[in-house]
């Protein structure tokens, strides 16, 4: 589902009057526009009407099962890593009710669902999530079964994506290849610049080329381009984690008994925190319920976790029974069984399931030590937490 093809992106520089103008360029299309927002001491995705409800000033610092806002005391509005939330949340929702019935004359009438929400328009998404996004639609429309559901809310999303140039603690996505850079796949990408305040904004689609020309913007100068790739440059190099995927499928494989699981499992909660905050988990269960007088049924589908006692339960129990065993399959298949069934690594580094984990459990420390090597923070690459 990539976006039209422009053979020459363009770069230009928006102003912060311009961001107002392109979320009512986009509204006018009839697009519901999703941006970052304030919510409950987090940086979240919800509707956005106007610049005004950015996160103006504020950035978040995460660590390992922590996460605090913060007020940067200046004017930028994307300076901050990936929040709790990703476009999951919209495209491949918590909970769907899938149909509804209704006892109609001694035999039971299929309701209409209604149409799903939208056609989106997300404001700010980073290049992690970019590269979840084109994880998801290889996983729910590239194989033979397609969740029609997602396909119908993915269709005619406009994705303005934001550089990151502010990373978190807990990012590893240059080591996964998933950022801080958007690689493709949206129509407009815009990479923020602190002093003075302006945005660099390149063109990804048609789409995205037919909004531009109704905003104001100049041509991007060498030294505008040359501002943006400095402050992506600057966030890879201070990128706070990575792993190292030389041969990580064979490592995993290879390591089935380490006793590195039994240490990880001693601490692992079985919360699914991790599952449900990753850009690309997608597994889910379906729920029937009916109406005490029986006319009335619906099947609900919702998100399911591996890290659930359930969630492999066949006749006769569980097969998955222990959290050594529970863990070991969501590390195994992120990064190594996904391999085999897609072609590519099923995490893209955005460090949530870090951040959210209430105990503070390190994926990058976790490979790390299946390697035989040093897994504190700092021999991965970032800095030392303490944790």
């Amino acid at each position: 589902m990539a976006t039209d093809a422009v053979a020459e992106p363009a770069r230009v520089v928006l102003e912060l009057e311009s961001l107002g103008r392109l979320i009512s360029a986009l509204d006018r299309r009839g697009y519901r526009v999703i941006g970052p927002v304030l919510r409950e001491g987090a940086i979240v995705y919800d509707v956005v009407e106007r610049p005004e409800d950015l996160p103006r000033g504020f950035t978040a610092d995460q660590s390992p099962g922590s996460y605090r806002l913060r007020d940067r005391h200046d004017e930028t509005l994307f300076a901050y890593a990936a929040g709790p939330q990703s476009l999951k949340k919209f495209l491949h929702p918590a909970e769907l009710r899938l149909f509804e019935a209704q006892r109609d004359a001694g035999a039971f009438k299929i309701l209409d669902n209604g149409a799903p929400p939208g056609p989106y328009a997300f404001l700010g998404v980073r290049g992690c999530d970019l590269a979840a996004l084109a994880l998801e639609d290889r996983v729910l429309t590239g194989g033979q079964y397609t969740d029609r559901d997602y396909q119908r809310r993915r269709n005619g999303a406009f994705l303005v994506a934001v550089n990151c140039t502010e990373p978190a603690a807990t990012c590893f996505c240059a080591s996964m290849g998933a950022g801080p850079k958007a690689a493709g796949g949206f129509d407009l990408a815009l990479t923020e610049i602190a002093d003075p305040h302006r945005f660099v904004a390149e063109v990804g689609s048609l789409r995205g080329r037919e909004i531009l020309k109704e905003l104001e913007c100049r041509p991007a100068a060498p030294e505008d381009c040359s501002a943006a790739q400095a402050a992506i440059e600057s966030a890879t190099a201070r990128m706070g984690r990575h792993i190292d995927t030389a041969g990580l499928p064979e490592l995993l494989y290879d390591n089935f008994e380490h006793p590195r699981w039994d240490q990880v499992a001693a601490r692992c909660l079985c919360c699914a925190n991790c599952t449900n905050s990753c850009p690309t988990c997608f597994c889910t269960t379906l729920e029937d319920s009916t109406g005490i007088a029986g006319g009335r049924a619906e099947r609900w589908r919702r998100w399911d976790s591996c890290f659930t006692l359930s969630h492999s339960y066949i006749h006769g129990g569980s097969i998955r029974s222990s959290a050594k065993s529970r863990y070991r399959q969501w590390l195994t298949h992120k990064l190594a069984f996904w391999v085999d069934q897609f072609g590519s690594f099923g995490c893209v580094g955005c460090g949530r399931c870090i951040t959210w984990c209430p105990v503070g459990i390190d994926i990058t420390e976790e490979v790390a030590a299946l390697r035989g090597s040093d897994s504190s923070p700092a021999a991965n690459g970032g800095p030392s937490d303490g944790r």
